[in-house]
């Protein structure tokens, strides 16, 4: 076997109940869950026993999938699975630098609750969304969206499948364009333009809120959503780059393989990357961990 990577979930696949039976049966994460609820009251019924429309705002769903990613990942470590590196999607980018102890996992959570409001509050003047293209190619879909000037790719997921942000109503006359191309134009469960210059007035603020966060290099490595490599020099940079940049998923993925990784486990909600890493790398081992009986089974392979 090769390195082992975690993968954590980034936003979209939200539901509430995640994390619940890590909290039930694993004593770091419920204390976590405590610490964290602390911080931030309310964040429990949210992810546990709320009625769902909580999780759909950004300002909520960023700290409580913080939690829910690092829950699994928490419970695949004391069961003796340690990663060799680590990557996230989107918002799986702050708890990947909290496990690889770039910062405290409260202050990764703090975080993830400072970076949630400002994007939620540069989403709220804008009629913004963002749309998965898939069955046609990258390429394709790219051309495909130059005549449409509030509309930009963002999210490289995989060979077949490019996620743009932009004006909705531009999305949809895009997505007709993307049909009659033989392609589907699926609209995400998000509430704004997410790693587009609708969110460059995201940024100001969230770096104005890091300066009161200790912030270091991570202690093993954690591949960038903007470079696609592994974090170095300034982290703070790069945690601000992502936010208003593409997410280059696709590079990364293929990064992580020629330095040696060839199992990946994806920590958080659903199965989303790993079924991307399938599409990316087809000779990989790719599993997924979301509660105890998915945990198990990965320790069984493992």
């Amino acid at each position: 076997m090769g390195k082992i990577a975690f993968v954590f979930s980034g936003q979209g696949a939200q539901h509430v109940g995640m994390g619940q039976d890590f909290y039930e049966n694993i004593p770091s994460v419920k204390n976590l869950y405590h610490a964290c609820e602390a911080i931030r009251s309310g964040t429990i019924e949210q992810s546990f026993t709320g009625d769902g429309e909580a999780l759909k705002q950004t300002q909520n769903t960023q700290p409580c999938l913080y939690l829910a990613d690092l829950a699994p990942a928490l419970a695949l470590i004391e069961n003796g699975v340690k990663p060799d590196g680590l990557a996230g999607f989107s918002l799986g980018e702050i708890p990947a630098l909290a496990l690889a102890k770039a910062y405290s996992l409260e202050d990764g959570f703090k975080i993830a609750c400072v970076r949630g409001q400002a994007m939620a509050n540069a989403s709220e003047s804008v009629n913004a969304s963002m749309m998965a293209v898939v069955r046609i190619p990258s390429e394709q879909a790219e051309e495909l969206a130059k005549p449409y000037d509030k509309i930009f790719p963002v999210n490289y997921n995989s060979p077949m499948q490019l996620v743009f942000s932009g004006d909705k109503e531009q999305l949809t006359a895009f997505s007709a364009d993307v049909k009659q191309a033989k392609g589907r134009g699926l609209m995400l469960k998000v509430s704004g333009a997410f790693h587009s210059p609708y969110m460059t007035p995201a940024v100001e603020p969230f770096a104005k809120a890091l300066e009161d966060f200790e912030i270091k290099l991570p202690e093993i490595p954690v591949y960038a959503n903007f470079t696609a490599k592994p974090y170095e020099n300034d982290t703070r940079k790069l945690m601000l780059e992502q936010v208003n940049h593409p997410v280059q998923w696709t590079r990364l993925i293929k990064n992580m393989a020629e330095d040696g990784f060839d199992t990946f486990i994806e920590t958080g909600v659903g199965n989303t990357l790993q079924k991307l890493i399938m599409q990316i790398l087809p000779e990989a081992k790719v599993y997924q961990v979301e509660n105890m009986e998915t945990l198990h089974k990965v320790l069984e392979i493992l």
